[in-house]
């Protein structure tokens, strides 16, 4: 343990990573030209509808011939400057999205949950749940895991693991695991639904959209993609669990994880009672209440937001009028809440604030992201079929580490890699599969996705703590992603 804790120190954190990523993209801005494509509307007709839609013409684009060229240290300007990439960043967007939607989404969830969890009626039910049910954790972990993974796949579940994971990380350690056992069921799995969805209508209904392919179609090799990947997490999980459960000293999050455990040594006594199921039946009616919301009328951050706020409302009523808790302490609980999620916070601001010094994520405005856009897809010419769909695979994994956005990153790589897979002799279908496969198992590893931060922030686990662990499991995955782009072509997918 000893020598796990001297690596820690020894390790960057998340804000450190970024500075230096930073730093190498206003580097980029002196070397790499910064580029534009021009669009055009496009009328099509999807599912017995005209749908038109604003596409990029991949045999449009222009370098910016600018002796002005590169990013300056700082900017009094409306153009962002080196050490203006941390506010630039946080205030960037709307609040529908990165940056600031999700920060204030980020904080807000983590204030309600934080009164949630001051209640005591989670750990409450942890404990009476685990005297009741002894040995049931062989069935709640790998249910979890598909349950989540589900989510991913067929609504897009993504920073809502955030909630869950604030939920699900005292019961899992709890059962004898760790934090690292709570992100993977619940954080990992969503991303594992996400990225090999057959109907997310956030990344693989957009991408075929642009693509010109059907709308969910190909769903057949994409469902048997998606049993093959959640039956290896689990399995992946389930493995890391048992060894965990026999020693916990050898996980990389025992230290962190004193939190939870003293937490629940501090309140082991308490008894469950009426309240802690008043309290517990709101939190269930609230998530079912955002499913709802995400399921029925494509709810997003805003008012998912406003859900978990009211859901938190609620509990400190219930806490107040019970008097479990003082008025003054539901508000302390709120603040302290979304006081341990600033730094997932702003990480999400400061990741922003690299799209920004590259020039955006706009085509049609000049931008170092643009160029190599272009130029990854002309590297693609003469190169064979099997071998340009594993690189539309990996330019896809590297690309969602500037724009972990899926619906962003299909908008601008999207109009690009359908027409090229028409050169190189691979079907469109297979250019979205890199798409899906590249932008979602990423996320599991990468410091600029937002969720990951936030459920790294909620399970107490730094950023340089988890890779350690992570790149194991990515791995696995990153070689799988290759054999299914490699059987795709095998057998012709369409």
């Amino acid at each position: 343990m000893k020598d796990e804790s001297n690596l820690a120190t020894r390790m960057p954190d998340a804000f450190v990573i970024l500075f230096f990523v930073v730093l190498l993209a206003a580097l980029m801005t002196y070397i790499v030209p910064a580029g534009y494509f021009e669009t055009a509307e496009t009328t099509r007709i999807i599912d017995g509808k005209e749908v038109t839609r604003t596409l990029i013409q991949p045999e449009s684009f222009k370098t910016v011939e600018d002796d002005d060229a590169g990013v300056a240290i700082f900017s009094g300007g409306k153009e962002p400057g080196f050490i203006n990439y941390a506010f630039e960043g946080m205030v960037s967007g709307d609040r529908m999205g990165s940056a600031v939607g999700v920060v204030a989404f980020i904080l807000i969830v983590g204030g309600a949950f934080g009164i949630i969890m001051h209640s005591g009626a989670v750990n409450n039910g942890i404990m009476a749940l685990i005297s009741k049910t002894k040995g049931a954790d062989v069935v709640i972990i790998p249910l979890m895991f598909f349950l989540f993974s589900l989510g991913g796949a067929v609504f897009g579940m993504g920073e809502e693991a955030i909630a869950f994971c604030i939920v699900l990380t005292p019961l899992v350690i709890a059962l004898g695991y760790d934090a690292i056992t709570a992100v993977l069921i619940t954080y990992v799995a969503t991303q594992v639904g996400f990225a090999t969805s057959w109907m997310n209508p956030f990344s693989i209904a957009i991408a075929q959209g642009i693509a010109d392919v059907p709308v969910l179609s190909g769903a057949d090799f994409r469902i048997a993609m998606w049993v093959v990947f959640t039956l290896t997490g689990i399995i992946f999980t389930m493995r890391y669990g048992a060894k965990v459960k026999a020693n916990p000293e050898i996980s990389l999050s025992y230290q962190s994880d004193f939190h939870f455990r003293r937490q629940q040594s501090s309140q082991v006594k308490s008894q469950y009672n009426n309240v802690d199921t008043l309290i517990l039946l709101t939190l269930l009616a609230g998530i079912v209440w955002v499913i709802w919301g995400v399921v029925v009328h494509e709810y997003y951050i805003p008012q998912i937001a406003t859900q978990f706020f009211a859901m938190g409302i609620v509990v400190g009523i219930i806490c107040v009028v019970s008097g479990r808790m003082s008025v003054n302490y539901v508000s302390e609980s709120f603040q302290n809440g979304a006081k341990e999620l600033l730094p997932a916070a702003l990480i999400v601001g400061m990741a922003k604030g690299i799209v920004l010094l590259l020039g955006g994520d706009d085509a049609t405005s000049p931008s170092v992201l643009n160029t190599i856009l272009h130029h990854a897809g002309s590297a693609m010419s003469g190169v064979s079929e099997t071998g340009s769909a594993i690189f539309m695979y990996i330019f896809q994994s590297i690309f969602n580490f500037f724009l972990a956005s899926g619906s962003g990153q299909a908008a601008l790589t999207m109009p690009l890699m359908a027409p090229l897979s028409d050169l190189v002799g691979v079907s469109r279908q297979i250019a979205v599969l890199a798409f899906q496969l590249g932008d979602g198992l990423t996320n599991i590893i990468i410091p600029t996705s937002a969720s990951l931060i936030g459920c790294l922030g909620v399970a107490r686990l730094d950023w340089s703590t988890w890779v350690r662990f992570a790149w194991r499991l990515y791995l696995i995955f990153f070689f799988l992603s290759i054999a299914t782009m490699v059987t795709a072509v095998m057998v012709g997918y369409q």
